[in-house]
């Protein structure tokens, strides 16, 4: 008798079904649950909602200067140090980066 090696053997076929079985009978949580908590937890303090007023918000950030041994590109305007200098033209540095 001839033997079709595409079918799925009998075994594995009760597996998973089994598994399946399994998986439906286990005491996951449904899917209306897991948006009801996430819709209690999104009204929590320090979650910011898009249009909110930040306007009396105050920023506090420390302004480093720039060292003597750094520059600032004049394409990307990010501040490097000397040594990623590619060129100068017309008293302005460019990085290695701009110019790769």
């Amino acid at each position: 008798m001839a033997t079709d090696y595409d079918e799925i053997r009998s075994d594995v076929a009760e597996t998973r079904n089994a598994s399946l079985e399994a998986l439906k009978s286990a005491n996951s949580p449904d899917a209306r649950s897991v948006v009801r908590e996430l819709d209690e937890t999104d009204t929590v303090d320090g979650v910011e909602l898009p249009g909110a007023d930040l306007s009396g918000e105050e920023l506090s950030i420390e302004v480093i200067p720039q060292k003597a041994d750094e520059f600032t590109c004049y394409s990307c305007f990010l501040v490097r140090h000397r040594s990623q200098i590619a060129r100068e033209k017309g008293g302005h540095a460019y990085c290695i980066d701009c110019e790769g």
